[in-house]
C-alpha cells in the first residue's frame, strides 16, 4: 500500500474527472490521500471531497504562505475557527515562500509561528511549505523549545539540509516527482538518507514525475516516485512502500 501525503485533489484541475483520478490511484495501490488546505477559498472543496471519500481522503487546515496578504489575520481567524469545530489530521500547508514575492515576509513568519502553536495546542503535526526559504524556516523551528511532528513537504534541498531537518526536528521529508527530474540533485540528497525519514507525495496537480513531467500530476503516479527511490536506494519497491507508509502513519496516525 502507498500513501500520498500531499495532494490537492480538490483543485479545479480535477473537476472533470476526480472520481476517475481517485479510482486510478486506488487501482495503483495508493489508498490514502492527505489534502492540505490553501486558504478560505479552498476549504469547501476540500471538505466536500473528504466527506465523499471518508475512507481515503483526509483534510488538513492551515494558511499557505502564498496566501498571506493584507487580510492574513482574517484568514488565520477563519482557519482557527475551523480547527475548533471540525476534525483535521494536520496543520498545513504552512511555512515561508520567498520565491514569488517577499512583500509579506514578516507576516509569513508571524503566520507560520502562530500555526505551529496551533499544532501544539491541538496536538497535530505540521506540513511545511518551504521555497527559497530553508534558513528562514529552520530559524523559526529552532526558536521553539518544543515542536510537533511534521513533514517538510516537497523537500528539494541537499543532503546537509536533510540531515539538519532530521537531526534537529525529527521531521520527515516529503519526496515527490522532483526526484525523477534529471538535474534536480535530489537523488544525491536522498541516497544517504534512511527510508525511515521519507514519505511519498505528489503535490498534484503540480510537479508530475517523469515521464509525465509538464502534464497534470495525480496520485496514481506515487508508484513512479517510489520506484525511483527504490532505484536510488538499491532496494525493492516493497521496502519503499512499507517504510514510507509506516512513516506516514507515524505522522498522521491511522484513521
Amino acid at each position: 500500500m502507498f500513501v500520498d501525503t500531499h495532494t490537492h485533489l480538490y483543485s479545479e484541475e480535477f473537476t472533470a474527472d476526480i472520481d476517475e483520478a481517485i479510482k486510478k490511484a486506488i487501482d495503483a495501490g495508493v489508498e490514502k490521500f492527505f489534502l492540505p488546505n490553501i486558504d478560505s477559498s479552498s476549504v469547501d472543496g476540500m471538505h466536500y471531497l473528504c466527506e465523499k471519500y471518508p475512507q481515503y481522503c483526509f483534510p488538513m487546515m492551515g494558511l499557505h504562505p502564498c496566501s498571506v496578504k493584507e487580510d492574513y489575520k482574517e484568514e488565520l481567524a477563519i482557519a482557527y475557527n475551523y480547527l475548533q469545530t471540525k476534525k483535521y489530521v494536520a496543520i498545513g500547508e504552512i511555512g515561508i515562500d520567498l520565491y514569488w514575492d517577499k512583500t509579506f515576509y514578516t507576516q509569513q513568519v508571524e503566520a507560520f509561528e502562530q500555526q505551529i502553536n496551533w499544532a501544539l495546542e491541538f496536538n497535530l503535526p505540521i506540513v511545511i511549505h518551504c521555497r527559497n526559504s530553508f534558513e528562514e524556516i529552520y530559524e523559526v523551528l529552532c526558536s521553539f523549545k518544543k515542536l510537533p511532528k511534521g513533514i517538510f513537504h516537497c523537500f528539494s534541498g541537499n543532503e546537509e539540509q536533510a540531515k539538519k531537518i532530521i537531526d534537529n526536528t525529527g521531521f520527515k521529508l516529503g519526496i515527490g516527482g522532483v526526484i525523477t527530474f534529471k538535474n534536480s540533485g535530489l537523488d544525491r540528497a536522498v541516497e544517504n538518507i534512511d527510508l525511515t525519514h521519507l514519505v511519498l507525495e505528489t503535490d498534484s496537480p503540480y510537479l508530475a514525475p517523469v515521464p509525465y513531467r509538464g502534464k497534470r500530476n495525480q496520485s496514481a503516479y506515487i508508484p513512479l516516485i517510489a520506484a525511483k527511490i527504490a532505484d536510488i536506494k538499491k532496494c525493492s519497491l516493497l521496502e519503499v512502500a512499507t517504510s514510507t507508509t509506516a512513516n506516514a502513519k507515524e505522522i498522521f496516525g491511522w484513521l
